[in-house]
């Protein structure tokens, strides 16, 4: 079996590998605005409040809307521990920026 052929990197310095990772946490961070405004507007579409949606269905059983609703709950569980490890991780990248333009002076 052979080892998989990666593309060829290009030549970045640490300072371009930090604003790189930073970054990619922006795009994480906007990845996860967009999961938060879906669940909800699941719960106003599942409530009958979502503007632009016309409602003539029957309500929802108060199971049905506990069952979205632990459903949300457990997103945004996920949600904040994410939030967590990339706190960790931009804090990390911070401080290795801060170094780096110390180190420049």
């Amino acid at each position: 079996m052979s080892m998989p052929k990666f593309p060829d990197t290009p030549d970045l310095t640490l300072e371009d590998s930090i604003i790189q990772v930073i970054s990619s946490i922006a795009m994480e961070e906007l990845a996860l605005s967009h999961i938060l405004n879906a669940e909800g507007e699941k719960l106003q579409y599942t409530l009958g409040t979502l503007s632009g949606v016309n409602s003539s269905a029957t309500p929802p059983t108060l199971d049905q809307v506990l069952e979205v609703n632990g459903s949300v709950k457990d997103m945004l569980s996920t949600v904040s521990m994410n939030q967590m490890f990339l706190l960790g991780k931009l804090s990390a990248a911070m401080d290795a920026y801060s170094k780096i333009k110390k180190g420049d002076s």
